[in-house]
């Protein structure tokens, strides 16, 4: 990583902070340089905490899910004390994988030399290794992975975290209540790959500025006049109340995003989280998945489909101008903007947030 070009992109005039009536948008650059993609995921990704499951996909001791974070293959299992523990997928004799699916097992044994490893990371066996001089076991154990539960939900981490779990999703659980969502229980994952810098995704998820000309027909369940911002130290909040709906029934709408990259949206009986992940600098993967507080009534399940194909519909509305605005970040025509007082908070907000980010690495290395 060049340091000098790092800090022309994002020097102090980029990241002095503004009231929202006088601020810019952050410069194309930041949407389109390979530099800053890699600075984001080596400097606040790696220490950020990243939702990847649920604790009732993991049922019985032995359990385990797979998952991969920015590039690190990750085995997350149910060990023998009934814990959740991650651990990366790579066996520490040279580095083949540990599961090429998810399962149960009693033991994890490499599929390329054998090698076996205790449910809590600790090596169990190595064929063939009688003769080999100051060789340790406890040297070849699994690293394991800062792992948080909540609500539930599986948290982790692949360095120390920036900020604690409790500090980050603060008074979410007051706020929503008596929704109860560690009550609800997984029931799909829906992946889709979309052609933008991650940052454009998160942009257009935390304003509701755009639903009249994007969406029609969320524009007809969200209630516009009483559509709200509000923000916090680490994550902002959309809230509505819902209009008369066939999907949802009444209630409100919550739309929680949590820096840097995870959403939670919760309507009567669901909550989906979305997590966006960076794959290049135009790439990115945003993974959906799905819970509910009853799947199996006919009711209910109908409810269900209904819901996921109304938000996939929502969702390929939204690839399709998140799409177009990274082409018009790449362009010439475009380098920074204005923002809505009143439409765009948690935009601002955001963008604010990871100036702040930025501005410790640079205070730091720079």
């Amino acid at each position: 990583m060049s340091k000098n070009k790092l800090s022309k992109l994002i020097n102090e005039t980029e990241l002095k902070i503004y009231p929202i009536d006088q601020a810019e948008t952050i410069p194309s650059a930041w949407y389109t340089e390979k530099i800053i993609y890699e600075f984001e995921i080596d400097h606040f990704f790696n220490h950020s905490w990243q939702c990847i499951g649920h604790v009732n996909q993991l049922q019985n001791v032995g359990d385990y899910i797979l998952f991969e974070l920015f590039g690190n293959p990750l085995i997350i299992i149910k060990d023998d004390n009934e814990n959740v523990q991650a651990f990366y997928n790579v066996c520490k004799h040279r580095g083949g994988p540990l599961a090429t699916k998810p399962g149960n097992t009693k033991l994890l044994q490499c599929k390329y030399h054998g090698w076996t490893y205790k449910l809590d990371g600790s090596l169990h066996k190595q064929p063939n290794f009688e003769n080999v001089k100051d060789f340790d076991k406890n040297d070849f154990c699994l690293n394991i992975l800062n792992t948080i539960i909540w609500e539930g939900l599986i948290f982790i981490a692949l360095e120390n975290p920036a900020v604690k779990i409790s500090d980050l999703l603060s008074s979410i659980k007051d706020k929503i209540s008596p929704i109860d969502i560690s009550k609800y229980k997984f029931y799909r994952r829906v992946e889709y790959k979309i052609n933008c810098n991650w940052k454009v995704y998160v942009d257009n998820y935390l304003e509701g500025y755009h639903l009249p000309f994007v969406h029609p027909a969320l524009s007809k369940v969200l209630n516009a006049n009483q559509y709200a911002t509000e923000t916090s130290e680490h994550y902002s909040l959309q809230y509505s109340p819902l209009q008369e709906n066939d999907i949802y029934g009444k209630g409100e709408a919550f739309y929680y995003f949590i820096f840097p990259n995870i959403m939670f949206n919760i309507l009567p009986g669901r909550l989906q989280t979305n997590l966006v992940l960076p794959v290049s600098k135009s790439k990115s993967l945003v993974i959906f998945d799905y819970y509910f507080n009853d799947f199996t009534s006919s009711e209910s399940i109908k409810r269900i489909k209904e819901d996921i194909n109304f938000s996939d519909e929502v969702q390929k509305e939204d690839i399709s101008i998140c799409e177009k605005v990274q082409r018009g970040l790449e362009s010439k025509g475009y380098d920074k903007g204005r923002f809505s007082p009143k439409e765009e908070i948690g935009v601002y907000h955001f963008q604010s947030l990871l100036k702040k980010y930025y501005q410790r690495f640079v205070n730091e290395h720079l």
